[in-house]
């Protein structure tokens, strides 16, 4: 195998979460939504909630899981993120919405965590 970029395995990453999360019955909404505050990886509809979702990668468990590293610092971009994305897709406005992780760990046949609910929001508001 080549020389891969970290975007290339990140990219990868992100694609086998998705594939994941749709193979549970999650439905697309967004990938790699931007905006001047951040970034959101994926964007999804699971049975009607709106969910932000943060994927995370590790070749190995030699270090912090992968889940273990969406400090309060980077969920707070990631909320701030998801308020600008309601803002600007108004027909999401009156969704519940949901943050979640996946945890992808491992090259070639990686695990996939998926944790649900992850985080919250510190007010209603967003």
């Amino acid at each position: 195998m080549g020389y891969r970029t970290t975007g290339a395995i990140g990219g990868s990453a992100e694609e086998d979460a998705h594939r994941y999360l749709v193979h549970k019955g999650l439905q697309p909404v967004a990938r790699n939504f931007r905006c001047r505050g951040g970034e959101i990886d994926l964007i999804m509809l699971d049975d009607g909630c709106l969910t932000f979702i943060e994927v995370r990668f590790r070749s190995s468990r030699s270090f912090a899981p992968a889940s273990h590293t969406v400090d309060y610092r980077k969920q707070k971009k990631i909320i701030r993120t998801a308020a600008m994305f309601v803002a600007r897709n108004n027909r999401y406005a009156n969704c519940i919405m949901r943050f979640d992780v996946v945890a992808v760990e491992g090259i070639g046949d990686p695990s996939i965590d998926w944790i649900s609910d992850a985080f919250r929001p510190d007010n209603s508001t967003l």
